[in-house]
């Protein structure tokens, strides 16, 4: 059975916007598409409705390329649990405030058994710096932390 990847919104982001004149955000958006174009057929895909919100924001032009390519993956439910998972979160002072959807991401993540977790957001989702803490709060409300990562880590030799 594939692992699954929940795939978060700053994927779709990357993998559709223009071609950055930013080096590291170019970079970020090959590797991305590489990703997308060779390894996902791998795994088993799934976002929530988070990712189709924050996905439909904005330009209208840009917002549509990013629906189209994860308007078929399916979702996972916003429960009670990842509700009070992702409040827990935020109460911990790991995230700040500002970052309230990033901690459902994490939340139904870890919720829904998911093994990956897969983002471009390094500030708050993929932070070896509150990691260790993140893991520990998590695995004390009875949740396994899913492998949080950027494709570059995923893609392999």
């Amino acid at each position: 059975m594939p692992r699954r990847i929940y795939i978060e919104t700053t994927i779709p982001s990357y993998l559709t916007a223009r071609p950055s004149r930013d080096i590291v955000q170019a970079a970020r958006q090959q590797l991305t598409r590489e990703w997308w174009d060779v390894k996902r057929r791998n795994y088993d895909l799934c976002i929530s409705q988070i990712v189709l919100d924050e996905a439909a924001a904005g330009d209208a032009e840009a917002a549509q390329r990013r629906m189209a390519v994860i308007d078929t993956l399916p979702l996972l439910d916003l429960t009670f649990e990842v509700d009070g998972l992702a409040e827990t979160i935020m109460q911990s002072g790991l995230l700040p405030a500002s970052a309230s959807r990033d901690a459902v991401h994490i939340a139904v993540t870890a919720v829904h058994q998911v093994h990956f977790l897969l983002t471009w957001n390094c500030r708050h989702i993929a932070n070896a710096t509150i990691f260790r803490d993140l893991q520990r709060l998590i695995m004390s409300a009875g949740y396994d932390v899913p492998v949080i990562c950027t494709p570059e880590e995923l893609l392999g030799d």
